[in-house]
């Protein structure tokens, strides 16, 4: 049960940490300035509809993804570690979009902007759909089902945000929305630091265990040999 409850805990707060809502929660209100609160909650809906379906698909055929272009697990926590490093950077010097430029953001229209930048890559980008895969590689059916069972939670908090972005704006200020951020950014980091030990680690002791088998190959032979 402490293991169930564990591996939950964890997976979800890798996923909230980096998903965060909040991020998405600022373009959001500024690109939906103005509009009246039914179209507000019908891009709410497919935005997130949209990121949680692409963060559940790489949750399920991520190990097929990778195996598809012969990437290791490990490789991938490297790399995702990096992003996540990054972001979380970004995140705790105040650069709340890291991912998207302004003049990316300026450039979308007013009838995709659910899709570019909401949904891809705020909600859903590299960094998530790298998490995504690493929380649910080797993992056995329940802890794949804890992680699925995290990323609707964190998406499911992300849409009853985007649908009070209103009252969250008036209730938080925007100073107050910048520590939230920039804490997120400080266990972010973490998360990806312990990613990138986790994928050296395994590298380095793949790689001796290799040169112990080549060395112990030919010991054997001259043994037998002598023999």
């Amino acid at each position: 049960m402490d293991n169930i409850i564990t591996t939950f805990i964890i997976a979800f707060t890798a996923v909230f940490v980096i998903v965060n809502p909040l991020s998405g929660l600022f373009t959001f209100m500024s690109m939906t300035s103005g509009y009246p609160q039914k179209s507000k909650n019908q891009y709410a809906k497919k935005s997130i509809l949209l990121a949680a379906g692409m963060a559940l698909f790489f949750a399920i055929a991520g190990s097929l993804v990778l195996s598809l272009f012969n990437i290791s697990i490990d490789a991938l926590r490297i790399a995702g570690g990096i992003i996540l490093l990054s972001v979380g950077f970004n995140m705790m010097t105040a650069k709340i979009n890291p991912i998207v430029s302004p003049a990316e953001i300026a450039e979308s229209t007013d009838k995709d902007f659910w899709v570019f930048p909401i949904a891809i890559p705020l909600l859903c980008g590299p960094g998530t759909i790298s998490t995504v895969i690493i929380l649910t590689g080797g993992r056995d059916i329940w802890s794949v089902l804890l992680v699925l069972l995290s990323i609707v939670l964190v998406y499911t908090i992300a849409y009853i945000m985007f649908r009070s972005s209103e009252a969250i704006s008036k209730r938080l200020s925007y100073t107050g929305m910048l520590v939230i951020t920039r804490l997120l950014g400080l266990l972010l980091s973490a998360i990806a630091v312990g990613m990138m030990m986790t994928g050296f680690e395994n590298y380095i002791t793949d790689m001796l265990r290799n040169l112990l088998s080549e060395f112990a190959e030919p010991i054997n032979t001259t043994a037998g040999t002598v023999k």
